[in-house]
């Protein structure tokens, strides 16, 4: 979870608790110097495009919500960096406006003790459904975990959480399923995923976000309406500080010269060919910034293009870090990172109980060590 330039510090942990995070964000702005020049307590209300003397500029509205005071300042470049876990996603399921029992998103959840003897449906198994339907077992009556995965967890649950198919519509406090099957529930809870949001983008920044699709960003960072403003973060199953951090880094030698961006004709035509290439291995239009095993040729692709240090063949093998690096010629991640992401991800749906005391012991680019249940092995 570290930055390149600026690890984690050592641990007995691998599974850091978030206020271990925090504090390490804080350290790291800190000793940076970002901390000074973070505006905290000011709220973005609106970003519009304009024509400047010489190029592009970007009139930037915010609200000081300390005293209430509005202002609008004049930028040649704009970030946005606004995190996309805030926007809960609410599938359509027949009966979900009418259940006579509590919904919730897993984005409200904190504590399982208000669930204590309750029967409560989960749906979603992806790491927030599959951590909050374990919790919850401990005080709930009945934890049901509803799923369409493809491949089955392979942990040993508790005996009151059973998993079933999709819902296919609730009534009343009953649970309908796929299979044929029904369920009386006390709690829906719906663990979705989250909705891309940008409401402080005016129109004419030229972005539009549909089945979750943020459009039309060329490495799923640049704008290409807009070449003066990216996108950082986007992607998801991702190695995220490091992916941050080289997205920064590849925007910011676009910037300063060190390499210039393709035209705007072709960047929409790579965005469509990349959009053409998911389809065919399955990939939905609501998938489309999903990295997983697309990573590192995504990462190597930035760094490239950017002209830093050619990089080793063990990359080509996933696609986004590649192309980062490849494009910007910057340095990508080294592939020990992808590795563990990919190991831990396995152990999360094998060992759901106990995978977070794992410990993960990096030795070089491409080696590392988990120590298991005090078993010590190294895997290259």
């Amino acid at each position: 979870m570290g930055f390149p330039d600026f690890p984690v510090p050592e641990s007995e942990q691998s599974y850091l608790p978030a206020k271990d995070m925090l504090a390490f964000l804080k350290l790291y702005a800190d000793k940076h110097g970002v901390t000074e020049k973070i505006k905290f307590s000011h709220h973005v209300q609106l970003v519009i495009p304009k024509q400047g003397p010489s190029g592009e500029l970007w009139d930037v509205s915010y609200k000081n919500l300390l005293n209430g005071h509005s202002e609008t300042r004049e930028y040649d470049y704009v970030f946005v960096c606004n995190g996309h876990y805030n926007t809960p996603f609410i599938p359509h399921i027949p009966g979900l406006k009418e259940f006579q029992g509590d919904v919730m998103h897993s984005h409200d959840y904190r504590v399982p003790d208000i669930f204590t003897d309750k029967r409560v449906l989960v749906i979603g198994a992806g790491p927030s459904g599959m951590d909050i339907a374990l919790e919850l077992t401990s005080v709930s009556k009945k934890v049901i975990l509803s799923h369409h995965l493809k491949d089955q967890p392979r942990t040993v649950f508790p005996e009151n959480l059973e998993q079933k198919p999709d819902v296919e519509r609730l009534d009343g406090h009953k649970a309908c399923f796929l299979d044929g099957t029904e369920d009386e529930v006390d709690v829906v809870f719906l663990c979705t995923g989250y909705l891309y949001n940008f409401p402080f983008l005016h129109e004419s920044c030229g972005i539009v976000v549909e089945d979750n699709c943020v459009e039309p960003l060329y490495k799923h960072v640049v704008n290409m309406n807009h070449p003066s403003m990216c996108f950082i973060g986007v992607p998801y199953y991702v190695c995220a500080f490091s992916m941050f951090d080289l997205q920064v880094r590849y925007y910011v030698r676009s910037m300063n010269g060190t390499f210039s961006l393709p035209t705007t004709e072709e960047m929409a035509q790579h965005w469509e060919e990349e959009k053409r290439d998911r389809a065919a291995r399955g990939y939905t239009k609501r998938q489309a910034h999903m990295m997983g095993p697309d990573q590192a040729d995504y990462y190597i692709s930035l760094a490239s293009e950017s002209g830093t240090d050619p990089l080793p063949p063990v990359f080509t093998k996933e696609k986004y870090y590649a192309s980062l690096a490849t494009e910007a010629k910057t340095k990508t991640l080294p592939s020990v990172m992808t590795k563990i992401r990919d190991e831990s991800s396995i152990r999360f749906l094998h060992n759901l109980k106990h995978y977070r005391q794992d410990v993960y012991k990096i030795i070089d680019d491409d080696t590392y060590e988990i120590i298991s249940n005090g078993k010590r092995e190294v895997i290259c």
